[in-house]
Parts: C-alpha cells; structure tokens; sequence
C-alpha cells in the first residue's frame, strides 16, 4: 500500500522492492483523512455480504445485475459498463463508472475516495486503484485519501498500481505492472517502477476520429 510522505522526508519512498519519487506529491496536510463512521461500517458490512453472495459467484455475462447492486450501494454507473464478477469494490458509493468502462476480473477498487472511470476507459486483470493509504505521522495510523481520475480512454494494464490522487489524462495508458503515483498527460503511455512517459498514443486509436 502506498505511504504518505512526511514533511522534510527524502525525496524517494519504497514501494513494494523499488523506490518511487515523492517530488511533487501532495503534502500531508492536503489528503483528507476520513472518518469510519458506525453507519459505514455498517453498510461496509452489508456491501461485503452482498458482494460474496449476490455479486461475487455471477456469471460474467449478468452486467445488467452488478450494475444494479452497485447502484443500490451508490454508485454511479452507465448502462453499458462493465464490471466483472471478481473486481472487489471498497465502497460502491465512491465509484462512477462512465460509457463502456471496464472493471476486469480481479481488479482492486480501494474506494475509500471517490474513483472515477471515464468513457470507454479499461481497467485490466488484477489492478489496483488505491485510493487512501495510512498517514504514519498520526499516533492512530489513520487513514489519509485522494481521489483517484481516469479520463475517458484510458487503459490501465494488468497488475498496474495507480496511487491516490492520481489523475490520468484522456487516452493515457499505463503499461503492466506500472506504479503510478503522479498525474499522467493525455495520451501518454507510461510504464515501469517508478512509471515514466515511453510513448505517444495517437487519439485516433481510441476514437476512431
């Protein structure tokens, strides 16, 4: 999970077996710091029956049903997106789910805040949108989010990691296995760990224009 960079700390932190820059990042004081409320984690609670019961053993084709229980937790989404059986959302209330995005199977949705998938935009086998972290310089390890913007067309790959706050511009990808913790510019493909710009994208391969 990512970690929140303390003040006057060095400009590298650990992620996983790599070091990932914080040069940029926001500081401490500017993530929110959410509040588990006992109502929450009740209808945490709820979410996670339902999830396992109703939502988890579906057939992948019955997009139309986990459109429907993810909207009667919250969440935003369009008629023809497509969230798979095994994509695990946090909390359904924090998603939006635009025009023919996708959630694959596998992936983790850690919407503590809001997370939001653009137009036609696909989030690949096993991701992970990790939207909060811990803020280690509070006595009570408490949480600390930002949300998390995937424009319309973006392609995040397998096993990919985007880190709270992240914003990525239209038609950007980030490659398999990428850690991304800063912003990416439209159209833009990113890859490695820490993830670095390695290629243009043309937006016609996404829209047809």
């Amino acid at each position: 999970m990512a970690v929140v960079p303390r003040r006057g700390a060095s400009s590298h932190r650990a992620v996983g077996l790599d070091w990932v820059p914080t040069e940029g990042l926001p500081k401490v004081a500017e993530w929110a710091h959410p509040e588990l409320t006992t109502q929450r984690r009740l209808l945490r609670i709820a979410w996670g029956g339902i999830w396992l019961l109703l939502y988890r053993p579906t057939p992948a084709i019955l997009f139309f049903w986990r459109r429907f229980l993810l909207r009667v937790f919250g969440a935003d989404i369009a008629s023809d997106a497509r969230p798979y059986p095994s994509a695990r959302i946090w909390a359904p209330w924090n998603l939006t789910m635009g025009e023919r995005s996708c959630l694959a199977n596998g992936v983790d949705c850690y919407s503590v805040d809001r997370i939001r998938l653009g137009r036609g935009t696909v989030v690949s086998q096993r991701a992970f949108l990790c939207g909060a972290t811990h803020d280690y310089q509070r006595p009570g390890f408490e949480l600390a989010s930002r949300p998390i913007e995937l424009a319309d067309f973006v392609w995040v790959g397998a096993e990919a990691f985007i880190g709270p706050g992240v914003t990525m511009g239209p038609g950007a990808i980030a490659g398999a296995r990428a850690v991304v913790v800063h912003d990416v510019d439209a159209w833009t493909v990113v890859a490695g760990n820490p993830a670095r710009p390695i290629a243009a994208r043309s937006p016609e391969s996404a829209t047809g224009a």
